[in-house]
């Protein structure tokens, strides 16, 4: 068996452990700030080239599919080949990505730059998880939740704000991700090797979802709660800021950026403020924040109240974060650390099928019955299964104390 390195002390011409925690940080952050900052852009897209709501999550969508394909094929190869080399490619994938996204012309412009950003985004999202966590397993942890939220609030709220106040925004945007992603390609190279490689790479690229036994138990036990998070965050991302448009009747591009930020950014904060509870009190609080948070904001769509609106999405946001980072905790203790790029794929497949599929669904019915109802109608089924949550997490406490 394969015993990873030890990351307390840093090779010569390496980076030290934190500089290297540091590092894989910030380049989680950009990945997701990347596949986040195209959202408040569609709505440009949709005027200057008239495509619908179901081509919008259609586009979205061929992302998340495509990151689910990296994550299937990819998602253990850095246990087998390290990390290093594995975040360098992600790097190079996501750079070409934007690089895509800069030249974009028409619709399969569109679809081809979010298959390639698809496909970097999921081989990073693996490798970057383990090797935070290969550094440290509690600060790791952290960072795992954290990171992806204060990316995708970077990412969507800085883009609304350069569309609002920026000359060219669909093109500034990405001129301001390439030096940033050069530098950290750079950077990337100086990494700590914090596995040892292993043989097997070839066979790991067999397209799977790698869920070792002692996880998969607590997995299929909080998977509703994180099913309903992450198709919250699939149908903001998508549907949300054509969705505050219609509640506000605001047609400025910060309104649907803000929107997507303070989903995340007070996920981010329910992670920082529920990092030191057990995991188990934090789902039932996250299953409880969520259900709450969704009933108000589905009223502020029936009502086209912003206030109510916006304020149940930072409830719900809450609970995203809670969630998610409750969904973490449990599971990084149960994977042995050989097998935690190919344990953190397999938690991200089933995910971002959540992420996509409903949001699929929901351009559908949007374009069936109007963004309003459909709305309503997804939100409905979200709160479904939080409860369904909260009741199976209400059992199992029961069943412990008896």
């Amino acid at each position: 068996m394969t015993q990873p390195s030890s990351p307390s002390t840093a090779a010569p011409g390496r980076l030290s452990p934190p500089a290297a925690m540091a590092l894989v940080a910030s380049v989680l952050i950009a990945f997701l700030a990347a596949s986040s900052a195209p959202s408040p852009l569609y709505a440009l897209w949709r005027d200057d080239w008239g495509f619908s709501a179901a081509m919008l999550t259609a586009i979205f969508s061929s992302y998340a599919f495509a990151l689910l394909a990296a994550l299937l094929v990819f998602g253990a190869l850095s246990d087998h080949l390290g990390r290093r080399v594995v975040i360098v490619a992600a790097l190079l994938l996501e750079i070409a990505s934007v690089v895509l996204f800069h030249q974009a012309e028409s619709v399969p412009w569109l679809f081809a730059a979010r298959i390639v950003q698809g496909l970097a985004t999921g081989i990073a999202t693996s490798v970057l998880g383990a090797t935070l966590l290969d550094l440290h397993p509690v600060r790791g942890a952290l960072f795992n939740s954290v990171a992806p939220m204060l990316g995708m609030a970077l990412g969507a709220l800085g883009t609304g704000l350069l569309v609002q106040f920026a000359d060219r925004p669909t093109h500034l945007v990405f001129e301001l991700l390439l030096p940033v992603l050069a530098v950290q390609t750079l950077l990337a190279w100086r990494l700590p090797d914090t596995i040892r490689p292993r043989p097997g790479a070839w066979q790991s690229l067999l397209p799977q979802v790698h869920l070792p036994p002692p996880v998969r138990p607590t997995l299929w036990r909080i998977l509703p709660l994180n099913t309903a998070g992450w198709a919250l965050g699939g149908f903001y991302l998508s549907l949300g800021p054509t969705l505050a448009r219609a509640v506000t009747g605001s047609r400025s591009p910060v309104v649907g950026g803000a929107l997507i930020a303070l989903l995340v950014t007070s996920g981010a904060a329910a992670i920082l403020m529920v990092r030191r509870r057990t995991p188990q009190a934090v789902l039932r609080g996250s299953a409880v924040a969520l259900t709450a948070g969704l009933a108000v904001t589905l009223v502020g769509v029936w009502r086209h109240d912003a206030a109510l609106f916006f304020g149940g999405t930072l409830v719900a946001g809450l609970g995203f974060g809670a969630g998610f980072n409750g969904a973490v905790r449990s599971l990084v203790p149960l994977a042995p650390p050989q097998e935690r790029a190919g344990m953190m794929a397999g938690f991200f497949v089933l995910s971002y099928l959540a992420f996509a599929l409903p949001a699929i669904a929901a351009g559908v019915a949007a374009g069936a019955v109007g963004l309003d109802h459909a709305a309503l109608g997804y939100g409905g089924t979200l709160i479904v299964l939080a409860l369904a949550a909260l009741v199976l997490s209400s059992q199992r406490t029961a069943a412990q104390r008896s």
